[in-house]
């Protein structure tokens, strides 16, 4: 399911994760770290997605058995991105929050090399018998041949944490 835009709040990102059963969860947005909680969230349409409610909506999918969320991809900018006191930024937090795995960013992405990249992951996590890391860096690859995007700065962001197979 997608929730682009207007549909894209705080309560329908809750009730889609809680009630699918879709093992990845992609959240494209823009977002902020730091290590003072107050000031970490994702932006939805309508409001702010504190990282104390991100928390919480993730744990609303079970994190053991068939209904797990297997990866959630943070294509937002940044989303790896930590500090001193809390590494990891927003991909750490949602590893501890329940996902078993999360694709994150180090820094700002550009988002043509982003969907590129994303497109190229999909399509390689979707070959039989290949794991996540390596579905990763078939992306970044993929981006490396590509003269617009062979500059480290566009595949290079790219971070898996959690349970790379």
């Amino acid at each position: 399911s997608i929730l682009l835009d207007q549909a894209f709040t705080q309560t329908a990102l809750q009730q889609d994760i809680k009630s699918s059963t879709y093992p990845i969860v992609h959240i494209a947005t823009h977002g902020q770290f730091s290590s003072d909680y107050d000031q970490t969230f994702l932006l939805s349409w309508d409001s702010l997605i504190k990282i104390r409610q991100l928390d919480s909506i993730l744990q609303g999918r079970t994190v053991t058995g068939a209904n797990a969320i297997e990866l959630l991809v943070l294509s937002a900018c940044e989303s790896a991105s930590g500090d001193k006191r809390a590494a990891l930024g927003l991909g750490g937090i949602a590893v501890r929050s329940g996902a078993r795995s999360t694709i994150a960013t180090l820094w700002s992405v550009n988002d043509e090399a982003s969907a590129e990249f994303v497109r190229q992951f999909y399509q390689e996590l979707a070959r039989a018998k290949i794991s996540k890391a390596t579905a990763m860096r078939q992306a970044q690859l993929a981006l490396l041949d590509n003269p617009r995007y062979q500059h480290p700065f566009y595949w290079s962001a790219y971070v898996l944490l959690g349970n790379w197979l």
